[in-house]
């Protein structure tokens, strides 16, 4: 399977049992999106063969995929209509009629009846954009279910779900398995892999690496098939100490969202902001860059009183967001590496005719490219043909470029693979030991825990506590941020 410079798959050879949870994994980049989505009918192969049921298969576009081989798939970001209800969306291109009328006493009974065999039960006729994730995510199985799916692929699907709703999931899976559905199960929560498959199948740069029974297999065992290499370590040791130098003061942040928020942030430090989902994390770092209006807003950068209204205003006082959503925050998927990487500094490149530089550019650029070693064949790649850890990069380079002293990561290191993390990781602390202090939102505690000096515990939009990292524990930071006093 050939993109614009990348060969996506080249010779992947996978069987799959029927009635199997059968994982595929490996980095971003790997192959394994581009190979759910020959299945799905989304991309055709090039070259190769498929066989469902050992009989040669032809699909040619997404309702073959459907309709013909009983193929569904659950995306990490939803298909679904947000202001159509359940029943609109799933029945969405294949109403039931009755004489050539709409019937939709039939369409609601069936929304219900496949609704219940998953266990959901919530109201099918408000919009669904009213609805939570979990919820969101039984119509996206509901509308999948409809078609009588026989393989059902899931790619990414707890990327947005609380430890419940992740629960609940995990349930359906297994419900789905034993009614006899095949499923193909993608993630990059290595742990999820170890709770659902029965055997994964590993990927690496879109070649096929082999398969493993997961119960005779283990965690090392699948890194290093997925890296070609011995992951080291996950999160580098501080090795300067943390400057006493005051970059930052808030002495105090209040709006709707948010409540007395005060902390000083010293030069090179890291600050990890831990909390459950809707806690106020990302909603504090929104106030402080000024993305949200505040009624107080009393902070000092660099001992001088900052007046930050807007994110336009943040620049000038060099802060800089890794945002949680990199596609639709963070870049600017259809513009190439170079484009994206230079897009906070043009006006900086300009001439005295206001005209990039296009050599001033390009030396950035490639600059950029090798000190963050950002895979991409040239540096005119678009940015949405790149996996997520190299657009993740990307983002960091465009703030780099601003010479950013206050970076703010927001879920550093969502939808990323192992090998690419321990990446980000090393290079959160580079730049923390080269002066630039760094906070760290993120639902993934170990995450906060291995990379932070301080802790913030963040409660219905309160700190509630602060501790060092060196004395963190994860019950006690959990303690905190489920209320504890």
């Amino acid at each position: 399977m050939l993109f614009p410079g990348v060969r996506a798959l080249h010779n992947v050879n996978i069987a799959v049992k029927k009635g199997e949870i059968h994982a595929i994994v490996g980095e971003n980049g790997a192959g394994k999106s581009t190979l759910m989505k020959i299945l799905s009918g989304v991309h055709i192969p090039t070259s190769g063969q498929l066989l469902i049921d050992g009989k040669p298969a032809h699909i040619t576009g997404p309702q073959d995929a459907t309709y013909k081989y009983g193929i569904g798939i659950i995306h990490q970001e939803f298909s679904l209509v947000p202001y159509l209800n359940t029943v609109e969306n799933i029945f969405l291109g294949r109403e039931i009629r009755k004489a050539g009328i709409l019937d939709k006493k039939s369409m609601i009974n069936k929304a219900k009846e496949l609704l219940a065999t998953l266990k959901a039960d919530f109201d099918v006729m408000i919009p669904v954009s009213k609805l939570s994730v979990a919820n969101q995510q039984f119509i996206e199985i509901a509308k999948a279910t409809a078609a009588e799916t026989k393989i059902l692929i899931f790619d990414e699907p707890t990327a947005c779900l609380t430890g419940n709703e992740v629960d609940t999931l995990f349930d359906l899976i297994f419900h789905l398995r034993d009614q006899g559905v095949t499923i193909l199960y993608i993630s990059h929560h290595l742990e999820e892999i170890f709770k659902l498959s029965d055997r994964f199948s590993v990927l690496r740069d879109g070649a096929y690496v082999g398969t493993r029974e997961t119960a005779s297999s283990n965690q090392k065992e699948m890194v290093q098939m997925m890296v070609g290499r011995e992951v080291e370590t996950e999160f580098p040791p501080r090795v300067t100490p943390v400057s006493d130098e005051v970059v930052l003061k808030i002495n105090k942040i209040t709006n709707k969202k948010v409540t007395d928020i005060h902390f000083e942030m010293h030069k090179g430090e890291i600050i990890g902001l831990a909390g459950l989902v809707g806690a106020g994390r990302t909603e504090i770092v929104r106030a402080l860059i000024g993305a949200d209006k505040s009624d107080i807003y009393d902070v000092e950068v660099n001992g001088k009183t900052a007046n930050i209204r807007s994110t336009q205003d943040s620049l000038k006082y060099g802060f800089g967001l890794i945002p949680e959503d990199r596609k639709s925050q963070g870049l600017v998927l259809s513009m190439s590496v170079k484009g994206n990487c230079t897009i906070s500094v043009i006006k900086e490149l300009a001439n005295a005719f206001l005209l990039t530089n296009n050599k001033k550019e390009r030396v950035m650029v490639s600059k950029s490219i090798k000190e963050l070693n950002i895979k991409t064949p040239t540096m005119d790649q678009k940015a949405k043909n790149l996996s997520g850890g190299n657009q993740q990069k990307i983002v960091l380079a465009k703030w780099m470029n601003t010479k950013s002293q206050i970076l703010i990561f927001d879920e550093p290191t969502r939808g990323i693979d192992i090998g690419a993390k321990d990446e980000i990781y090393k290079l959160i602390r580079e730049l923390s030991e080269s002066g630039i202090s760094i906070i760290v939102v993120s639902s993934e505690l170990a995450e906060v825990l291995g990379l932070s000096d301080r802790i913030f515990s963040i409660y219905n939009g309160r700190i509630a506590a602060e501790m060092k990292g060196s004395e963190a524990t994860p019950e006690r930071v959990m303690y905190y941020c489920t209320g504890g006093k």
